[in-house]
């Protein structure tokens, strides 16, 4: 499972996911909303593809369309509104555990810098370990990712049972006014998925 299926494998799960819709040359944006546009490929390469993170909407609405001319006939460019993150992380989910890895605030910082303030590895007997800074997630939090954790294992099942390993990127999220000001409660949401070859 490439970045692609993830996306509609996302929506179609019973997990709280971004509520994308797919970019098109008549797309109009809300001009209340700071935006972000993805793109995703069909096959090939799908690592580090260009995007638009948080931008307004006429850059975002001048970007989609840009990836759509380049990207259009290889995949999908996707939308959705942008979100300030207050902890962000990955579930690696196999057929022996669950890993946690949590970053403050957004993802990039633990994908991109390689920061990291707490892993949780959780073993399929039920086993916790836990490195770093243990108060970085609650036991609640926790709790959420392992509950949502599961049902990515059971839609999974039988992936993982032939040594597939599937990867979920999380934030705990709030919603932003154009002004990146925080709007609302905070709220948990899956952004990618996609699975990895375990050697």
């Amino acid at each position: 499972m490439n970045k692609y299926m993830g996306f509609f494998e996302l929506k179609a799960l019973n997990v709280p996911s971004v509520p994308w819709d797919t970019f098109t040359s008549d797309t109009v944006l809300d001009k209340e909303l700071l935006w972000t546009v993805r793109v995703a490929t069909a096959a090939g390469n799908d690592l580090n593809l260009p995007r638009a993170v948080g931008v307004d909407s006429e850059e975002a609405q001048a970007r989609g369309r840009e990836l759509l001319r380049e990207y259009g006939e290889k995949g999908i460019v996707i939308y959705y509104p942008y979100f300030i993150a207050e902890k962000s992380g990955v579930l690696d989910i196999n057929s022996q555990r669950l890993v946690i890895e949590a970053v403050d605030k957004d993802l990039w910082n633990l994908v991109t810098y390689g920061r990291k303030d707490v892993t949780v590895i959780v073993r399929a007997d039920g086993d916790m370990q836990m490195t770093g800074d243990s108060r970085f997630l609650t036991p609640d939090e926790i709790s959420e990712l392992m509950r949502f954790g599961a049902v990515i294992r059971g839609r999974f099942r039988g992936e993982i049972s032939g040594g597939t390993s599937v990867l979920a990127e999380w934030s705990y999220a709030y919603n932003t006014d154009i002004r990146r000001k925080p709007v609302g409660q905070r709220y948990l949401v899956f952004y990618e998925l996609r699975g990895l070859s375990v050697l």
